[in-house]
């Protein structure tokens, strides 16, 4: 056996189906593509979805939901963490509660809730905080400041 005289072996290598060349091949006239109709047209392609005419599944089916592009979620956190995590005099800001892992980073930054009690005397700079949250904060001799995207907006609720 030599390089000149190697071959395939039978059956392995299949010629190409040639249509449209005439009655005698088999696939003249329309060429395998049946009689009319977008599928027989040149150019034709289906689209992603497409049910051949009938109502395709993502017209049946009901739209639900809404999701609003400027929705900004946010991290809670309590005062009783706050009371656990942080030392008297201390002060509070989202990015500190973020690093000491109290509250995952979210796009809206971070909401003070209320719950628990609290004895220390904190400085916190949050993005919101509950009524509750910020008489408990105020009553331990603390401050609360709101910072960033609500600032005006609870300037303008207050005054």
């Amino acid at each position: 056996m030599e390089l000149n005289n190697l071959k395939n072996a039978p059956g392995a290598r299949k010629k190409r189906k040639r249509v449209g060349r005439g009655p005698a091949s088999g696939h003249g006239k329309t060429a395998g593509r049946g009689h009319k109709g977008a599928r027989a047209r040149s150019g034709y392609s289906r689209h992603y979805g497409f049910e051949g005419g009938q109502m395709p599944l993502h017209r049946r089916l009901p739209k639900r939901g809404f999701k609003h592009e400027n929705r900004r979620p946010m991290a809670e956190v309590n005062v009783d963490t706050l009371e656990k995590i942080f030392d008297d005099g201390a002060e509070v800001t989202a990015e500190a509660i973020i690093r000491s892992g109290a509250a995952a980073s979210r796009k809206g930054g971070v909401k003070l809730l209320g719950r628990g009690e609290v004895s220390k005397k904190f400085m916190v700079k949050v993005q919101a905080v509950t009524p509750g949250a910020r008489a408990k904060i105020e009553a331990a001799g603390g401050t609360v400041e709101i910072v960033g995207a609500f600032a005006a907006a609870a300037a303008a609720k207050s005054g």
